[in-house]
């Protein structure tokens, strides 16, 4: 099975990437227990005050869906969904090495 990694955008409604930061770090450490997940962090950018990133690392594509149907999951997303103004998906990609991470060099 191959692994798959997603990198995201979070636009928060003025003010609010604080706060939106916050609920997504509470996201990042309940997949600390998620079988499937390798990497999961949440980046502030130094340019885009409103700006949230997330990149993720999964063993697969339908471990990372099942854990968006997790019940701590949806109880995040339903917070988190009135302090976001726009999402992106700015790329997915199939991880081929990376120090820290079970992925293999080709």
């Amino acid at each position: 099975m191959e692994n798959f990694g997603l990198f995201g955008k979070f636009t928060a409604k003025k003010e609010n990437r604080d706060m939106l930061a916050a609920i997504l770090i509470e996201a990042a450490s309940l997949m600390e227990a998620v079988e499937g997940c390798e990497v999961y962090t949440i980046n502030l950018s130094e340019t885009e005050p409103d700006s949230v990133y997330i990149y993720e690392i999964w063993s697969s594509k339908d471990a990372h869906e099942a854990s968006l149907s997790l019940e701590g999951v949806q109880t995040l997303i339903s917070q988190a969904k009135p302090l976001i103004m726009g999402m992106e998906r700015i790329s997915t990609f199939k991880q081929v090495w990376g120090k820290g991470t079970s992925g293999q060099p080709v």
